[in-house]
């Protein structure tokens, strides 16, 4: 009988293990637009506030909070109308009970509208806060014709702030006007010091000639790492698993097992 316990244990323990080897980490960003004054004054507020109240969210295990720039977003200037909320999680379960939680509630009861991507990540290199918030997916694919967001984030050095933001009219015009960019926004947790650039293209090859095509993106690139603007930096690309929400007046719908690009409807 002992050893017919021992042995149900032990399988009971592999299971759970296997269970958990199994377990692919969901990464969330929420893009939020507030009209009234008494909304973004609101929403402004919730960059202290929310905190409080994500951090006691179970199976949230990062999350970041930003504003926006005007126009493109990739200005020092801010946009009072636009935040948005990244949001790592333990698995989808998590992620689902999270999104449902009173604080994402009163971000959307807030909002004029919203917009969600649930996202896996494919590859990361380097670090945010001194962490490493990203994990990889092991799933397998071919992910090469799909929707890809790419997610830049760095924290500048004080003494290049002026010369990296002399930098960015250019950049942002360059983004702009390429027409395989099918969304883009510059966000930052902390103004000037904290940035973020957050992308999505239409697949991997059209993402890949940007990055290396000559002009002052490639030029910022180079400067970057000849002088070392950057104290840390985050660079993550991830594939689409779902999308959701009203944004710039559009449904915005993109699920992973359709063989489509984002749609825009």
């Amino acid at each position: 009988m002992t050893i017919l316990l021992i042995k149900v244990e032990s399988l009971w323990k592999l299971l759970k293990n296997s269970v958990k080897e199994e377990t692919i980490q969901v990464v969330t960003i929420s893009f939020f637009r507030f009209e009234t004054i008494k909304a973004r004054l609101w929403a402004f507020s919730q960059m202290l506030f929310a905190r409080f109240h994500l951090n006691r969210i179970g199976g949230l295990t990062f999350y970041k909070l930003f504003g926006s720039g005007i126009g493109e977003g990739f200005t020092p200037i801010q946009n009072t109308r636009v935040y948005a909320l990244l949001a790592v999680w333990e698995d989808h379960e998590k992620s689902l009970e999270g999104l449902d939680s009173p604080i994402f509630k009163r971000y959307e009861n807030h909002s004029r509208e919203s917009w969600k991507l649930s996202l896996k990540t494919k590859s990361v290199r380097g670090e945010w806060s001194n962490l490493s918030p990203f994990s990889t997916s092991k799933e397998h694919g071919n992910d090469e014709d799909f929707p890809i967001v790419v997610l830049t984030r760095a924290t500048i050095k004080p003494k290049i702030l002026l010369k990296f933001f002399g930098h960015v009219p250019n950049i942002s015009k360059v983004i702009g006007s390429d027409p395989n960019v099918m969304f883009k926004i510059g966000l930052a947790e902390v103004p000037f010091l904290h940035q973020v650039t957050f992308s999505i293209w239409p697949d991997l090859d059209s993402m890949i000639q940007f990055a290396h095509r000559d002009g002052p993106h490639k030029k910022a690139i180079d400067d970057v790492r000849k002088f070392n603007w950057f104290s840390e930096e985050l660079y993550a690309r991830f594939t689409i698993a779902e999308s959701s929400g009203i944004w710039e007046g559009k449904s915005r719908k993109h699920y992973e097992n359709k063989l489509k690009p984002l749609e825009v409807t």
